[in-house]
């Protein structure tokens, strides 16, 4: 079984950072795809980044390119999105999962955390 845990989030004016941390338990997280994703009440559960189990292949939505940064550290089983120039629109719950594959599709995380929410003021 895979706990993940999400944490850094809080309130931030535009144009400021945050880092967002999700640790994991388990043997798995080493050898798996992680991803960050968001949602807000509005709309539906969107991507935003995910990295390869070696950290050299990352993605992200083009609405944080350039700002947003995904990281891993497989010795302390963290996965980081490190969120720079932050705009309202960025405001949402952050959740991080793993997933098993490549992690192209949502469907394929297995494992998702609580949660952790971003506020961004104008």
């Amino acid at each position: 079984q895979v706990q993940l845990v999400e944490s850094g989030g809080g309130l931030v004016q535009a144009g400021g950072s945050l880092r967002l941390s999700c640790a994991a338990s388990g043997r798995t997280f080493s050898r798996s795809t992680m991803g960050w994703f968001r949602q807000t009440p509005a709309k539906e559960r969107e991507f935003v980044a995910r990295i390869s189990w070696s950290g050299g292949l990352t993605y992200y939505a083009d609405s944080v390119k350039g700002r947003f940064t995904i990281s891993r550290d497989n010795a302390k089983n963290t996965v980081y999105l490190q969120m720079i120039n932050l705009k309202p629109e960025d405001t949402a719950v952050y959740y991080c999962a793993l997933s098993p594959t490549t992690g192209r599709s949502q469907y394929e995380y297995n494992y998702w955390g609580q949660g952790t929410q971003v506020t961004v003021s104008s």
